[in-house]
């Protein structure tokens, strides 16, 4: 699973993913990613947005998840790169709510909004 916002550690979310995932590290993906008041959407575009990849403990964390993130959101297998420029391919919640809120993260990184 890739995190790229709220499912992120120290962000209110991330406890869906405690003791249910193992922190690979940090990863990127191509994408453009949007400010969306409480949280971010991560939508097709030019960029490259900054998360965490997870390997989860099983398949039955996505339900709770899925649950969470709700109607606007879609869960896909996307090829994400590590940090140490390997490949993999993760899970991800690609948003598909209206945009007409919403601002984009140049810097592609959600945690920047928050320091």
């Amino acid at each position: 699973m890739f995190a790229y916002g709220t499912l992120m550690s120290g962000f209110a979310r991330h406890r869906l993913l405690a003791g249910a995932a193992t922190l690979l590290g940090e990863a990127r993906v191509t994408a453009q990613l949007l400010d969306l008041r409480d949280y971010p959407g991560l939508v097709p575009g030019p960029g490259s947005v900054r998360g965490e990849l997870y390997r989860l403990h099983g398949r039955e964390v996505l339900d709770p998840i899925d649950r969470e993130e709700g109607y606007n959101f879609e869960r896909r297998l996307t090829t994400v790169t590590r940090a140490d420029g390997r490949r993999a391919r993760a899970w991800i919640y690609w948003y598909r709510g209206p945009r007409t809120r919403a601002l984009p993260i140049p810097e592609g990184d959600w945690r920047s909004r928050w320091r």
